[in-house]
Parts: C-alpha cells; structure tokens; sequence
C-alpha cells in the first residue's frame, strides 16, 4: 500500500557516477535562520510524529547477521529505518533529504557488512521515469548516524514494480571494499572504494527494457549470486546467474524453467547446509503474481531440488482459483535445514508464511494458528472487527540470534513474532502514510484529523498512539480526498474519498463515528473529490474530478447529502473553499484559467474575481484565515504567494517570499490579533517550513536540515489551541508535528 506522487517537482539533476562525495551534518540542535532579511533565527522546534503505525509497505528488512538487536528496514517511498533493540522502536534515517532529494525516500536496496557491524549502504531512487531524478547512494560507518553520498548516473524504481524484490545491494564476501549493485534498466554496477565512485561491471544480460533488471543479490559463501528478472522463463533465457572470482558472470546450470519459475524474487544461504533457496513468480510483485515455487541449489554439486509448501493454481475455499507467487525467504543461522518462506498476491486463501525445519521436505503455515494483536495499530481491522494476516508479503526475516523471532512486512505494516503463535505490529517508530489533507478543530478532544493516501481518514484522539478508532468507518475509504470543519459548528465534519461502499460522510461528533450521505452524485463513486462545508455546517459544496484529469461539474446538498444539485457555475474540478465566518460564502480557484470564483449566496451560483493569475497546476491552493471575512491566501507554487481582503475580488503578491506550495493558519502569538501562519515554500532559493506572526510580513523557519522529510507540499496547519504547534503532511514519512522546544 503507498501513494505515488508523480508531480513534475524539482528533481535531481543527471550527474556522473563518480560525482563529488559530500558528507551530511549530524542532527543540530537550532533550526537555521531564515533565508533572507525577512527571516530570523528559529527557536528550537522539536518535530514527532503523529502517530499512525506504519501504514505502507515494507518492502525489505535485514538483519545484521554478526550483531545481535541490529536490524534495518526499507520503505517504498518512506525511506529507512534503524531498529533501536533497547528502545524497542525504529528510528528513521532519511529524514534529512529535502525537496530536491524527494526522489531519494524511496529506498530501492539496503546492505550491510557482515565483518563491519556499523557499515550500512542505501541504494535511493524511488522512479525511473524521465521527470525523476538519477539514483544515489548513501553510505554510513555509523549506523545511519551521518551518511556520505554518490549521486549515480542511473536511475533506480524504489516505488515501482518490482519494489519487494531484493535486495539489489551487497557486499562482496571477498572483500568489504567492494559493492555490488543491481540495476533496473543499467545492468551490474560494482564499486571497489565501498560505494564511493561506481562503474559498470560486465555482465552477460542484455540492458533491460522493462524495467526490472537485476532482482537480487546474494552471497553463497564467497559465490555471488545474481537474479535477473527480464527473461521469460525458458531454459535459453536464465535467470539466475553467478561469479566465483568478482569478474566473469555465468549462468547458473540447472536451473528451474517456466512460468512458475520465471521471476526470482529473493534467496538466502543457509551456511550449514551450504544450500541456496530461491523464492520465484511469474511476475516482479507485488501486484500481479498469480504463479510461483521455491527452489534451493546445493551448492557443493550443483542439485536443484523443487521445495515449494503448497503449488499455486487450486481452488480456494471460497471457490476462486487460489493464485499467487512466492515473495519472502530467510534461512535460521542457528538451525541447519530452517527457513520461511512467504506467499504473495494470494487473496483467497490469505498470504501465509510457512516455516520448514527440514529443508523444505515438509512445511507449516504459521497463519494457521496465528493470534493476532493489533491493539496497538487498531486500523489494520480495516472497518471490521477482525485482521487479516497480511498482503504483499515479500520483506521477510528471521533474527540470527532468536530462532522464533520471524519478521514480514505487508502493504500496511510489519508483523513480528517470537513464540510462532502470537504475532503483533513491530512498527514503532515507522510511519509511512502520504497525508493529503489535515484538520485541527478549535474544540473537542482530537487536535487533528488527518486525510490520507491509502487509509482513509483517521481521528487522533492523542497524538502519541495510533488512534483507537482506527481508520474512519461506515463508509471505509482508501484514499481520501476531501476533508471539511464548520468553524461555527465544529462538531460537524465532513469527507470524501474512493470507497466501495460510499464516497462521502458526515460527522456530529467531531470526527468520531460517520454516517454516509444519505445518496450521492453518480458521479462521486469514479470521481470523488475535494469537498467543503459552509461555516454553519447547513450547505455542501462536492467538486468532482477523475484521477485522469478530468473534471466534472460540482453539485450542492442543503439537507446533508439526502439530495443533491448541480452547481452549473462552480469551476469543474476546483477545490470549493468555505467562508470561515459567513456562511453564505464560497470561494474556488479555476487552476486552468488563472480565475479566482466567488458566491455570496450559499453555493449557488459562483461569479469571477480575480484572473490571470497563474494556471495549470492542479495543486495550486487557496486557503481563508480563520475568522474572517473574505480574507484569502493564494499558494501558486513557484509562482509566489497572493491575498486578497475583499473576498477574491483582487489579489496582492507577498514580497516576503518567493515561493509558497501550501499555507496553514494556528493560534495567534501572544500580544497578536492575526493568527499564526505556516507555510511550506521558500523565503529566497530553497523550501523548508516557515512561521510568520504579522501576517507574512516576515518569516521564521522552523524546521532544520535533519528535518526535512522530502516532499511536503500538501497540506500544513497550526493547531488553533496551542500556540507554535505545527501540523505537516508529508508523502511517505506520516504527520509531523513540531512543537517549540
């Protein structure tokens, strides 16, 4: 589970493989001061998350096979983690990639150093797309403390097809100088001053087309072994090859042929047996797969053996063809002839792991006795009262020192088990939730509700734990794509998002419990979109537009979505923007016309104001101060930031900044009548996240450089009771929030 981002942002230019090395800062203990004259020089802020518990996919998790407690994980576009064994929770180690590094939290492979416990190397570079940019490099001698990096000349597809594979980084066995790295479309590349300036290596398959490439890698004593995954499966295409001396790659003789066979997606050496295991699908994962086996090669004479637990292709229970791949496989560096191995895209039966203690000659599902507890992530109930085992299993692993404890990630979290029987979210610590929309009421319990990618909407009772409620329910959302207070009455809310059983709710509790719309627009199940409540909660504006672009006109429900109208006027596929105080006032930015629209007459009817303002960027954004009439702020990106104090009739450019991607207002500062503003832009040539206490006249920068999470250009708001307190979305690294230190 993730949310892709596919913005034409600012991206990483194209530079040599042996580009400068530049060595990153440890954390400092002050933000930096802003970057112009219009600035100063931060308090300390301290930033947390809120927590969510995971909420992505896990593509990979290795553990340090000579240093017991020590244990990294990987993200598809959250970055990575450290398991910190006494603090029982992970602790990130990318957060210090900012904005043109945004690319970069996608973490393709991870490898560590067996005879160098505190070596650990990221291989970063979430899309191969033309608009991404180039792969880097992150090498560490301090356990992800400070990173030195090489920017590469390739790029790497953390964030696409193929992501569970791996891993595609590692050490040579022979000799800790040396890295190997496994590329989608760019073959082999090796580095023989530990990742400093790499080149291409020579090896026997062709460049790839499709984007897959070298799957994996592994060592099988001082042997590497290489997956490819471009071939189609027959014995003339391998898939599998080795090297014994670093230099010349050959396929492996042998190996197993067709469709079941075709893809292989991990391996791992089992030193006592001195046998090799390889987990294989028809296709890369982690969707798609509805074929796959397990393999293992006995490395002393070259024997195949078929060890796969069950063979995809029956009927499951429920009728359907029970279809899947082989995803995961770790081997037990205590026991000879111990593994797991996990199943993938199996959503009939439900994916399992199943364990082995005799080399693969028989096997037990661990799903079939497996209590679940989820108490401490509740929204992986997904809406209904229990959990399911899990999806997109691919990242599997079993600590080297405690032969019961068995880890696997899912598209939502990481599951950990040390008895076999009861497993639990190990997520603390990892958010990976990409935040579209954030709410913080003026009352009630919640400080903030949060509208997500992926998982809905969610009400965070506190802060410090995933809340109780879990996701929203009645109806459940995956992503969502409206979220809407009535100043006036904040207990209403309401939502919007792709569901299956309902595209919009309202709330009478602050966010609590939901009740769907009584009906909606036929539209809203292909095209849900953004959605605003009046101040008094009594009208309902729903805009409408298709993932594809295209947009529909809006409609307007004045008995809380029992019935609905169109809103011929209304700009197709704008953000409507309520009034905060007056409830007979919407507003809404045409982004393909430049035009700002107003209506004084609850919704009805929408007339132009400003124009020629910039156009063609969808996430333009226009935001109203709270407690006010008419009194609007216009985030245009690149293009700077506007306000109008007469209700969008004209606009002023703020000279205080150059940029500005999205705006939130907070409780006032002592001694101001203006509430707080935060932003996410630039003062003059870099974005980083700003306060201001005199209406934008100045800026303060409250973040600093270890704090920067990648892109952050959705959604930010301050709490309206508790001064300084920052709400920030995210994409891949959850809800930070920052409080002055």
């Amino acid at each position: 589970m993730h949310t892709q981002h596919l913005s034409r942002r600012a991206v990483l230019a194209g530079t040599a493989a042996t580009a400068a090395v530049a060595t990153l800062p440890v954390l400092q203990g002050r933000a930096q001061a802003a970057a112009s004259g219009t600035g100063a020089t931060a308090p300390a802020y301290r930033w947390r998350n809120a927590v969510q518990g995971g909420t992505g996919f896990i593509t990979g998790i290795l553990f340090h096979p000579n240093c017991r407690g020590l244990a990294y994980l990987r993200t598809d576009i959250g970055g990575a983690y450290r398991w910190d064994d006494r603090a029982d929770r992970w602790i990130p180690l990318t957060d210090h990639l900012g904005w043109d590094d945004w690319n970069l939290l996608g973490v393709e492979a991870m490898a560590v150093d067996p005879a160098h416990p505190n070596r650990l190397y990221l291989a970063l570079g979430a899309y191969t797309q033309s608009w991404a940019g180039n792969g880097a490099v992150l090498r560490s001698d301090d356990r992800g403390a400070t990173w030195s990096r090489t920017d590469l000349s390739v790029k790497l597809g953390a964030n696409e097809d193929g992501r569970g594979t791996g891993e595609r980084l590692l050490v040579d066995p022979r000799d800790s100088d040396t890295l190997w790295l496994g590329t989608r479309r760019d073959g082999l590349l090796k580095s023989t001053d530990r990742g400093a300036t790499w080149q291409t290596a020579d090896f026997p398959a062709a460049p790839s087309a499709t984007g897959q490439g070298i799957t994996l890698l592994v060592a099988a004593g001082r042997t590497v072994y290489a997956g490819w995954g471009d071939s189609d499966g027959t014995v003339d295409k391998p898939n599998l090859y080795r090297t014994s001396d670093g230099k010349t790659w050959k396929p492996v003789p042998g190996q197993p042929a067709g469709t079941a066979a075709k893809v292989p997606i991990r391996a791992a050496y089992d030193r006592h047996t001195r046998e090799l295991y390889v987990t294989y699908a028809n296709a890369p994962g982690p969707n798609g797969q509805s074929d796959g086996s397990v393999h293992k090669l006995r490395s002393v004479n070259g024997k195949w053996t078929e060890v796969t637990p069950v063979k995809p292709g029956g009927t499951a229970t429920d009728g359907s063809a029970d279809s899947f791949g082989y995803g995961g496989v770790a081997v037990d560096a205590r026991r000879p002839g111990t593994l797991v191995v996990s199943t993938n895209n199996r959503w009939a039966e439900i994916d399992t792991v199943f364990r082995s203690t005799n080399g693969g000659r028989t096997w037990t599902s661990l799903k079939d006795r497996a209590v679940l507890d989820v108490s401490e992530t509740p929204y992986l109930k997904w809406g209904g009262d229990t959990a399911k085992f899990g999806w997109w299993i691919q990242a599997l692993g079993l600590d080297p020192y405690d032969s019961e404890h068995v880890v696997y990630g899912t598209g939502a979290t990481l599951y950990g088990t040390r008895d076999f029987r009861h497993w639990a979210p190990q997520i603390r610590g990892v958010e990976e939730a990409a935040i579209r929309l954030l709410v913080s009421p003026p009352t009630g319990e919640a400080h903030l509700i949060s509208g997500n990618g992926d998982i809905g909407v969610m009400y965070h009772e506190r802060l410090t734990a995933s809340p109780s409620r879990g996701m929203a329910s009645n109806p459940v959302f995956g992503t969502c794509t409206g979220l809407s207070l009535a100043p006036a009455k904040p207990s209403y809310v309401v939502r919007a998002g792709w569901g299956n059983d309902g595209n919009g709710a309202y709330s009478n509790d602050g966010g609590k419990t939901w009740t769907p719309f009584e009906t909606q627009p036929a539209i809203a199940k292909d095209a849900p979109g953004p959605i605003a409540t009046s101040a008094d909660g009594s009208v309902l504006l729903w805009s409408f537009a298709h993932w594809d672009g295209t947009k529909y006109a809006a409609h307007r429900s004045v008995d809380n979505g029992a019935t609905w109208s169109e809103v011929a006027s209304f700009p197709k596929g704008a953000a409507p923007i309520a009034d905060p105080v007056d409830p007979t006032r919407f507003y809404a930015f045409d982004t393909t016309t430049g035009t700002v629209f107003a209506s004084t007459d609850g919704g009805r009817t929408f007339t132009a104001g400003a124009t020629g303002l910039a156009t063609g960027d969808a996430e333009f954004q226009l935001k109203a101060a709270p407690g006010r009439t008419g009194d609007l702020w216009l985030s245009l990106k690149a293009n700077g930031l506007f306000r109008s104090t007469d209700a969008g009739a004209t606009f002023t450019k703020v000279s205080s900044c150059q940029a500005s991607h999205t705006l939130g207002f907070g409780k006032a500062a002592e001694g101001s009548s203006y509430p707080a503003i935060y932003m996410v832009g630039a003062i003059e040539t870099f974005n980083a996240v700003y306060r201001s206490h005199d209406e934008a006249k100045t800026w303060t920068r409250i973040n600093d450089d270890q704090h920067q999470w990648g892109w952050t250009g959705a959604a930010i708001t301050g709490d309206p009771r508790v001064y300084g307190r920052v709400y920030l979305g995210t994409n891949g690294r959850g809800v930070q929030y920052g409080d002055p230190a």
